[in-house]
C-alpha cells in the first residue's frame, strides 16, 4: 500500500504534491504514487496554482501562507514543498490515514 512520504526536519515537514490544475474545487483527492495529490481551481498560468496550492495548504495545516515554501517543481505539476511548523503526523492528517 502506498503512503505520503513527508520528511521532517528542524525546518519543517517536506513531502511531494503532484497538482492537478484547473480543476473544479480545491481538495485533497489522495495520493500520486507517495505524493499527495490535491485538485486547484486555479489555472497554470503564471503562478496562479503555485500562489493557490501554498494558500490552500496553509489553510489545511493551520498556518501561515509564508510558512509554505514550494522548493522544486514551480513549472511542473510535481512539487516539492517544505511546511514550517507542522509534524508528519499533522500533514499525513490531511489523508486521514493516522
Amino acid at each position: 500500500m502506498e503512503r505520503l512520504k513527508v520528511q521532517e526536519g528542524p525546518e519543517g515537514c517536506t513531502f511531494g504534491v503532484h497538482v492537478a490544475p484547473g480543476s473544479r474545487q480545491d481538495a485533497v483527492v489522495g495520493l500520486y504514487g507517495d505524493a499527495l495529490r490535491v485538485r486547484l481551481r486555479a489555472p497554470a498560468t503564471e503562478g496562479k496554482a503555485n500562489q493557490t496550492l501554498r494558500a490552500f495548504l496553509a489553510g489545511q495545516l493551520g498556518v501561515s501562507v509564508d510558512a509554505v515554501e514550494i522548493l522544486s517543481g514551480h513549472t511542473s505539476r510535481h512539487k516539492v514543498v517544505r511546511v514550517a511548523g507542522v509534524t508528519a503526523e499533522r500533514v499525513c492528517a490531511l489523508l486521514r490515514t493516522d
